[in-house]
């Protein structure tokens, strides 16, 4: 934060991070809509997706997913959101009506992507040059139990150092096969969903940081309008395919509030250099946001209405997590 400020008072502008990315909402300051932020995307690495408003009939938003060839399942989550609070698979029509009328709120329903793997890698460019750098990859490790052929699903749950974390969620998750008895060695993936709070486990991924997978973000960036600063999170099968760019699949962009995420890999990063790798992430932020305003006039947002929004942002998490207790 002592740095944060100090950037400020450099750029004269207490909100100059909010002229990084032009073309989205407060250059992704979390009130932005997922939906029209993805639209951004190239079609080639965009998920098919629709948006359910808060007002919108069930009906109609089940003619916008035949329209777009959506079939079940899909993954439902709310247009302005993050840290996986509401994120959820779906897999029926029931459970679609079933979801949007408990969530009275704007969600954003997208196909269920089926690659095994899935990455956080951040970019950054400034918008003066033609190359930029992955500063950060996290790759997700979902989570699993591995069965034992004579234990059921919830004992094993119940046993692993991991997995009992999540126990209400996993009963929640899997209510209709906690009975049922694993193979020996059989591997269950408990959750798809890519986040902490879901179970998986981040782990540090930089050793996959090269110049082709640089080069191949270069050309995405310059495919996404006004997109200079921020981590991808991204579906893949194989890492080759991410490297080169030839098959993966773009779940969200996250803006200035994304973070490196493989600091939290507690056994390959420490805190001072989360720290520092923090603090490298501001200092481009700074240059990007400032280069933004003084060479292409990208205007400061005021002070005052970026505050505002973060108190608006405040009270639309809240009103998420109300939802869930």
């Amino acid at each position: 934060m002592p740095y944060a400020f100090y950037l400020a008072a450099k750029a004269k502008h207490a909100t100059f991070f909010s002229a990084a990315n032009p073309f989205i909402k407060s250059s992704g300051n979390g009130t932005e809509s997922k939906f029209a932020t993805i639209q951004l995307v190239p079609k080639k690495y965009r998920p098919k997706s629709v948006l359910h408003l808060e007002n919108s009939s069930i009906t109609e938003t089940l003619l916008k997913l035949e329209h777009q060839q959506l079939k079940f399942p899909l993954i439902a989550k709310p247009d302005i959101g993050f840290r996986g609070l509401l994120v959820k698979k779906i897999n029926s029509a029931i459970e679609l009506e079933e979801y949007l009328n408990n969530y009275k709120i704007d969600i954003i329903l997208q196909e269920f992507i089926a690659y095994k793997n899935e990455c956080g890698i951040f970019y950054a460019r400034n918008p003066t040059t033609d190359k930029g750098v992955i500063t950060s990859i996290t790759l997700k490790k979902f989570l699993t139990i591995t069965g034992d052929g004579t234990s059921t699903l919830h004992q094993l749950i119940l046993s692993d150092k991991r997995a009992k974390l999540y126990t209400n969620l996993l009963i929640e998750l899997h209510h209709n096969n906690l009975k049922s008895i694993p193979k020996k060695l059989e591997v269950i993936q408990l959750s798809v969903i890519g986040n902490h709070s879901k179970g998986t486990k981040f782990l540090n991924g930089n050793h996959l940081i090269s110049k082709q997978l640089e080069a191949t973000f270069d050309a995405l960036s310059k495919s996404i309008p006004g997109w200079f600063y921020g981590r991808i999170d991204l579906k893949y099968n194989d890492f080759s395919e991410v490297e080169t760019g030839s098959d993966f699949k773009i779940l969200e962009i996250n803006g200035i509030i994304a973070e490196p995420t493989h600091i939290y890999d507690s056994e390959n990063s420490t805190y001072f250099e989360a720290l520092k790798a923090i603090r490298t992430h501001w200092k481009s932020l700074y240059e990007i946001a400032t280069t933004n305003h003084l060479e292409h006039k990208v205007p400061y947002k005021s002070s005052k209405k970026f505050i505002s929004e973060m108190f608006e942002l405040r009270a639309y998490t809240k009103k998420i997590k109300r939802f869930t207790s």
